[in-house]
């Protein structure tokens, strides 16, 4: 213990302590300030000059006096911009980064890109508005004509296959859903509720909103009127249906819970008991 004591009190010791510690501030000094500034270039760093609105060949001069290199990432038609002119850039201008680094170009075409139109007719309207989209196309305008597919592309303005420029505009004609022809309307009060259903669609017609009415004297699913009530239709209108249901389905439902009153003395009807088992 005494041998220990006199180490860790000696002067030497602390000598020595206070050389590693001292070394240990001076190797993480030259590590922040020398090493790793030396290593990433931190106190090195170019600003990214602005080379739109320029030609290819005046933006390549440019940043190679820069000392940064360029690669075409793009090229797409631009109306506003000769042919071979940069029209975009990444990363922007101003923008501080290390030397060599690379900048990306989106340079205009010398053509405008030709693209093949696709067939949206008999598709969806979010389908064929897609389908447009993902070929470089647009929806133009958009027109409606009476048709009992509702939302449904009837006719395009450009024809399947031709070949025109990238972005052009596809006007479309979609389908409101209705008929351009009147139609009977079927009877459906006493049917049952499928055969009505079947009954309106067989006319042309859609099924609308079902509502259930509790009902003593009619069936369950049973039809106990529509509407609209009337002789003829346009095609492609929709019929609302109301339907019987069970009279005590919702009487059950809305009863709440049964008290049992133990101070009741009076004898259960055994007739209602004997007509509900049977």
């Amino acid at each position: 213990m005494n041998k220990l004591k006199a180490i860790f009190t000696s002067k030497p010791f602390y000598l020595s302590v206070g050389g590693l510690v001292t070394a240990g501030i001076i190797l993480v000094l030259l590590m922040d300030y020398v090493i790793m500034p030396e290593y990433t270039n931190y106190n090195e760093g170019v600003t990214v000059p602005d080379v739109t609105k320029l030609s290819l060949e005046e933006a390549e001069t440019l940043l190679t006096e820069f000392g940064l290199r360029f690669e075409v990432h793009d090229r797409r038609a631009h109306s506003a911009y000769p042919a071979n002119y940069v029209i975009d850039q990444s990363p922007s201008p101003r923008h501080l980064v290390k030397p060599n680094r690379k900048v990306y170009l989106t340079v205009n075409t010398e053509s405008t890109p030709q693209v093949e139109v696709p067939e949206v007719v008999n598709l969806s309207y979010r389908n064929a508005r897609l389908q447009l989209e993902n070929s470089g196309l647009s929806v133009g305008s958009t027109s409606y004509e009476s048709n009992r597919f509702k939302n449904t592309i009837l006719r395009q303005s450009v024809a399947p296959g031709d070949t025109v420029d990238r972005g052009t505009a596809v006007n479309l004609v979609v389908s409101d859903g209705l008929g351009s022809r009147m139609v009977d309307v079927p009877d459906l009060e006493g049917l049952r509720l499928t055969e009505a259903q079947q009954e309106i669609m067989r006319a042309g017609l859609r099924i609308g909103p079902i509502r259930f009415e509790p009902s003593r004297d009619v069936k369950p699913n049973t039809v106990l009127s529509f509407s609209p009530n009337e002789e003829e239709l346009q095609e492609g209108e929709t019929i609302e249906l109301v339907v019987a249901e069970r009279f005590d389905a919702r009487e059950e439902s809305e009863a709440g819970a049964i008290v049992d009153d133990s101070t009741d003395t009076t004898p259960p009807d055994t007739t209602q008991i004997d007509n509900i088992e049977n």
